[in-house]
């Protein structure tokens, strides 16, 4: 796969919030957009949830080409700096973890506790090896020709079985998922590793992944258990995929209340 990020450009990125309190940034998942958090709703009354969408996903335009962590990191940045937030708390599932423990150890000074769900600092190298794999299926097909694959990982069968709300909610926003916006975090995700800035993460760190996680995922929490810091242990989501904090929003609120207090 070629390799040749670009920088981001913020000013096309909308940021949403909502709520009062200590400000709480919510970076979502591949494929999916800000309103991903929505199923947070009840935690407005504690916290102030500020929210947007990763670039090529919903209401943020496809950037002008690849980009990396590194970049994500410094586009974050600058939406903060926009909106006048200098400390917040931090929370991100899959990519979005990934994103967190980035900028994390990149501006320490800006992140007061952090919440990583279903994610990894960096990929194994199966995973890496089918990122750009993906990434072609997204621009030849359509987003839309990878959900039978991905809601499984997604979802347990009981709730792709019941079909409520939430699952529809993430299966018709992969079909609106722009193709190119797609496989270009997919090939950022190839090529993420933000271990090293894991390392560097001394805020007070909560991991949470659903108990049907793949096993990467579930030795890549135990990594993050051991090498950062800040750790405060690993909880799983009772019968809950990928999309664990939207497939049982309930339990996910009452983590985060425990955690971030």
């Amino acid at each position: 796969m070629d390799w040749n990020p670009k920088p981001l450009d913020p000013a096309k990125t909308v940021v949403h919030r909502r709520g009062k309190g200590t400000p709480l940034v919510l970076i979502h998942c591949l494929g999916m957009d800000w309103h991903f958090w929505d199923v947070l709703e009840p935690l407005t009354d504690q916290f102030e949830l500020i929210t947007y969408s990763l670039p090529g996903h919903h209401d943020t335009p496809l950037p002008a080409g690849q980009y990396g962590e590194a970049e994500l990191t410094v586009d974050l940045k600058a939406l903060l700096d926009r909106e006048g937030i200098k400390k917040a708390h931090f929370a991100g599932i899959s990519m979005g973890g990934s994103m967190v423990q980035h900028f994390a150890g990149t501006h320490p000074e800006m992140v007061d506790r952090a919440i990583l769900c279903d994610c990894t600092p960096r990929y194994n190298d199966e995973a890496r090896a089918n990122w750009p794999v993906r990434a072609n299926a997204a621009r030849e097909k359509g987003v839309a020709s990878l959900i039978p694959f991905l809601e499984k990982v997604f979802f347990t069968d009981e709730s792709l079985a019941e079909n409520g709300p939430n699952v529809r909610y993430v299966k018709e926003t992969w079909a609106a998922c722009s193709g190119e916006g797609y496989a270009l975090a997919c090939e950022m995700l190839a090529m993420v590793d933000a271990q090293e800035q894991a390392k560097r993460m001394h805020n007070p760190t909560l991991i949470m992944l659903g108990s049907n996680e793949g096993q990467a995922f579930k030795d890549a929490a135990v990594w993050m258990n051991t090498n950062i810091p800040g750790s405060r242990g690993i909880v799983e989501v009772p019968n809950a995929g990928h999309a664990s904090v939207r497939e049982r929003p309930e339990f996910a609120i009452a983590q985060f209340r425990k955690f971030l207090g």
